[in-house]
């Protein structure tokens, strides 16, 4: 619905814009991340975009994905084949369904390794979670790389207070934990300590695509 979930700037043409310009304008729009539309280099992509949060680049992000999609075919983008919009961007080439009212784009690939342990602690002690509480753990990387932690329950998940990691001590930290059998959601999933800054990002839905896979 408008005026909610994540915000996002996108900036239609983004050619000629210098490295200084492109990070200081997604600075100034203060937001998770403001995406900028490119002429492909691919040709088999319909264009390509760059993604910057406040502070730096990002190779990929979900929303920015969706929502660059979105405004690229307001202002008149055609894709090369109906129904199906090819973006490359710094993973490579993200495919969008758009056949249907909700967009959805194709996971990209993501490399799933052990956590390693003293950083699994360290994160366990900083958020102040029981050990008993967490039952698996993985690095999982789609672009951004992800430390997260399955705990036992929804409940686990939802205790956890956010403010108790300081961004950049731990990155990109993702939580999920089951729901009851008979609960509306089957899990529940947050985002900590994401790059932009903030304490906690609502939806993330580049943590999503690589939990998936997990």
């Amino acid at each position: 619905m408008p005026i909610q979930g994540n915000g996002l700037a996108v900036v239609v043409d983004g050619d000629g814009l210098s490295e200084q310009q492109l990070q200081g304008f997604a600075a100034w729009t203060n937001l998770a991340e403001t995406t900028f539309l490119l002429p492909p280099i691919d040709p088999v992509a319909d264009y390509k975009v760059r993604i910057f949060t406040p502070t730096q680049e990002m190779l990929f992000a979900g929303h920015p994905t969706l929502g660059s999609c979105a405004a690229w075919l307001h202002v008149g983008g055609i894709p090369k084949q109906q129904g199906m919009v090819r973006q490359e961007c710094g993973v490579g080439i993200v495919e969008i369904d758009i056949s249907q009212d909700a967009y959805a784009f194709v996971a990209p690939p993501t490399t799933i390794q052990p956590l390693p342990d003293q950083q699994l602690q360290a994160i366990i002690h900083a958020l102040e979670i029981s050990p008993d509480a967490v039952r698996h753990s993985a690095q999982l990387d789609n672009g951004p790389v992800w430390q997260v932690l399955q705990l036992a329950t929804a409940e686990h998940v939802l205790a956890v207070d956010s403010s108790l990691v300081k961004w950049p001590a731990f990155q990109l930290i993702g939580l999920i934990g089951a729901h009851p059998p008979d609960a509306e959601c089957q899990y529940e999933v947050r985002m900590l300590a994401p790059l932009s800054g903030m304490g906690e990002d609502p939806i993330t839905g580049s943590l999503n695509a690589a939990i998936a896979h997990w």
